[in-house]
């Protein structure tokens, strides 16, 4: 399975520029690992890829990336691909993850993560890709679900089934992000639990929650710019008690806070963490 064998479980947070030098010159933090984006080291010399070098020592590092473009016409170009593997490499990461999405139309990036029609055809050009990354990468890949405010022409399959096709035909993991499930079924009216339940859970190697934003016409958007909200955190515990320990993420992109508001957030997170598998365990406690 992919993703099996790490042992990182517990609650990390996005590395964010905002506060890098606090984490590289202060005193170790109770973070059970950072996620960070390689794109934004790539490229680059200097300063940026020394200091992530130099946090990937001290913490375990997960790498996340926007601009893979999974399920695009066109493959990811190859050269690309090798200073993402190269990049990936160097902060020793477990997995690379990457949405389920489109963001280029042929070599313009649109910088956006914008949807796919949910068809078996999408499905199975997005494994493919996803099969490739994992060969070029040498590296277990992560698909998380997106966001989507409009779904593009007449849908053929359902959103889980469609996600699900495409991790079992690229024997990929699956990144669950449940604030996204959340503000899914709050701007188009389904049951979150009821839609997690139809994913394959056993390919759950990694979790995200954020914060969000809710516009004057009531629709919300995904913005990861502010604190995650009760019902996600309760969606998490819930979705916590199905999966077992794993790693869950805090995603903070936009008004970041000071990094102490941050981790009083991950303490907050932490304890949800707990008390979820503590009622996962407490049925197995009855039993031995």
């Amino acid at each position: 399975m992919p993703g099996e064998g790490h042992n990182v479980t517990g609650v990390g947070l996005g590395l964010r520029w905002e506060f890098l030098e606090e984490v590289l010159d202060g005193p170790p933090l109770d973070l059970a690992f950072w996620e960070v984006c390689p794109e934004n080291s790539m490229h680059r010399g200097g300063y940026y890829p020394h200091a992530l070098a130099r946090i990937a020592e001290r913490y375990p590092v997960f790498t996340h990336g926007l601009t893979l473009s999974i399920g695009a016409s066109d493959p990811a170009p190859l050269d690309y691909l090798t200073e993402l593997r190269d990049e990936t490499r160097r902060l020793k990461t477990p997995w690379h993850s990457d949405h389920l999405c489109f963001g280029n139309a042929g070599p313009r990036m649109l910088h956006e993560l914008l949807p796919l029609k949910q068809s078996t055809a999408n499905a199975r050009r997005a494994a493919e890709r996803v099969r490739r990354a994992q060969d070029v990468l040498g590296l277990p890949m992560l698909v998380e679900n997106i966001t989507w405010y409009a779904h593009p022409g007449r849908r053929e399959i359902p959103e889980a089934e469609f996600i699900a096709e495409v991790v079992e035909r690229a024997d990929a993991g699956l990144l669950l992000d449940v604030n996204n499930v959340w503000v899914n079924a709050q701007n188009h009216g389904f049951d979150p639990q009821a839609f997690i339940l139809e994913l394959p859970l056993e390919r759950v190697r990694q979790i995200h929650v954020a914060g969000h934003t809710r516009t004057a016409s009531g629709l919300i958007l995904d913005t990861h710019g502010a604190a995650v909200v009760d019902p996600v955190i309760d969606l998490l515990e819930w979705t916590l008690e199905r999966t077992g320990p794993m790693p869950v993420l805090l995603e903070r992109d936009h008004d970041v806070p000071e990094l102490a508001e941050l981790l009083a957030e991950v303490h907050r997170l932490r304890a949800a963490y707990d008390r979820a598998l503590t009622r996962r365990e407490a049925p197995l406690a009855r039993s031995a």
